[in-house]
Parts: C-alpha cells; sequence; structure tokens
C-alpha cells in the first residue's frame, strides 16, 4: 500500500487563504471608505492593510511550501516556456501568476507607503506628513491617488486569469482559494504549524506600531 499522503496536504494553507479574502476586503473597503468621504475609517482601514502585508512578507519565508516566494518565483526562461505554452513543473501558483502575487504586493505596499504622507488639505494628514515639505507631500497624495489605479488594473488581471482557467483550464481557484485544496494540483508538503503564521501577524503589527510611534507628534493620522 502506499504512503503517499499528497494528496491530503491543502495546495493553500489556512493562513495564506484568510490574508487572501481579508485583503480583497480591507482593499475594497478602502476604496469605499475613501469616496464616501470617511477619511478616518479609511486610516484604519489602511493600517490593517499594512499590517496584512507584513505579514505576507513574513510568510513568504517562514509559511508552508507553497506560500513561500521561494516556490512560486521563478526565473525568465520558465516563464517563457509558461507563456509559450511548454513543459513547466510547478506547485502553487503558475510561474506568471507567482510574480503578479510578487507585483500586487509591491504595488499595494507603495499604496500604504505614499498614504502615510498623504493629505486631503482639508482635515486629515498622514501621520509622516509634517516629515516632508508641502511640495514632497503633494506629489506622494497624488501617486497615492494614481497608484490605485495600479491596484486597480492588477486585481482586473487577477480576475481575468481565474475566469480564464476556469473556462479553458477546468480550474476552479476561488473554491480552490476557499477550501485550500485543489483536485488538479495537490499540496506537496504538509503546511506550516499555525502558530507561526500567529507569531508573524504579531511580529507585522508591532512593526507597524513601532513606525507610527516615530512619527512626528504632530500629525494627526490618515492613510
Amino acid at each position: 500500500m502506499s504512503t503517499d499522503t499528497s494528496d491530503h496536504h491543502p495546495l493553500w494553507d489556512l493562513p495564506t487563504r484568510a490574508f487572501h479574502w481579508a485583503l480583497a476586503v480591507l482593499v475594497a473597503g478602502a476604496w469605499l471608505s475613501a469616496e464616501l468621504g470617511y477619511l478616518e475609517l479609511h486610516r484604519w482601514n489602511g493600517y490593517a492593510v499594512l499590517v496584512l502585508l507584513g505579514f505576507r512578507i513574513l510568510w513568504g519565508f517562514a509559511g508552508s511550501q507553497h506560500a513561500r516566494f521561494a516556490d512560486f518565483l521563478y526565473g525568465p526562461a520558465a516563464v517563457w516556456r509558461y507563456l509559450r505554452g511548454g513543459p513547466v513543473a510547478y506547485g502553487g501558483h503558475n510561474p506568471v501568476g507567482g510574480w503578479a502575487v510578487l507585483a500586487m504586493l509591491v504595488v499595494l505596499l507603495l499604496q500604504g507607503a505614499t498614504g502615510l504622507f498623504a493629505t486631503d488639505e482639508v482635515l486629515f494628514e498622514g501621520p509622516y506628513y509634517p516629515a516632508v515639505d508641502s511640495a514632497t507631500a503633494d506629489w506622494l497624495t497624488r501617486w497615492h491617488k494614481l497608484n490605485f489605479n495600479l491596484i486597480l488594473g492588477l486585481a482586473g488581471l487577477h480576475l481575468a486569469a481565474i475566469l480564464y482557467h476556469r473556462l479553458v483550464g477546468g480550474r476552479d481557484l476561488v473554491t480552490a482559494m476557499l477550501v485550500g485544496r485543489d483536485p488538479l494540483r495537490p499540496g506537496r508538503a504538509a503546511p506550516a504549524p499555525l502558530w507561526r503564521a500567529l507569531l508573524a501577524l504579531a511580529v507585522s503589527a508591532a512593526l507597524l506600531a513601532v513606525v507610527l510611534a516615530l512619527a512626528p507628534p504632530a500629525a494627526t493620522g490618515y492613510f
């Protein structure tokens, strides 16, 4: 009898799935709160996004196999072979999807970083707004607004890829990210312990708390 239990391992562990859906909700909430003028809610929503991003970066090094950057960031040759339809062995994200994940993390980090310096020029200022001159703050505020278009573009490509894999490849990626399992691509290793994810989340929250504590005292806070 075979002792291989790889088909019992989830493709996406619980912390990765929780991060994915929480990030989607928070990004939508950040957009909606800004559009409706609830800037205090927008600020705290942004802080929550930064904590999640910090967690995901840590989890990319200390998490389960398929959550690690080393598992899904491929070199140019592998990406090119995949785009041409050639054989490429991969476990979790495909070679293109892996870089799309990294791109989304980068633009969201840029969004959070610029938000720390942004201002609405009326009531709210980012915690680091007093650290720069008004011209720099205005420039960063513009980037904070323009960068959201990149986020929307990457989100649109993500949704298009999900639809493509569903219609062409027969893979239900939405369900896989909900339950953690993909019948066409089982996980290859047991998930990392949950305590490690909780520790990564706590470290990320503590780092953000330190960053905010070091902000100029005159700031009122705005993400």
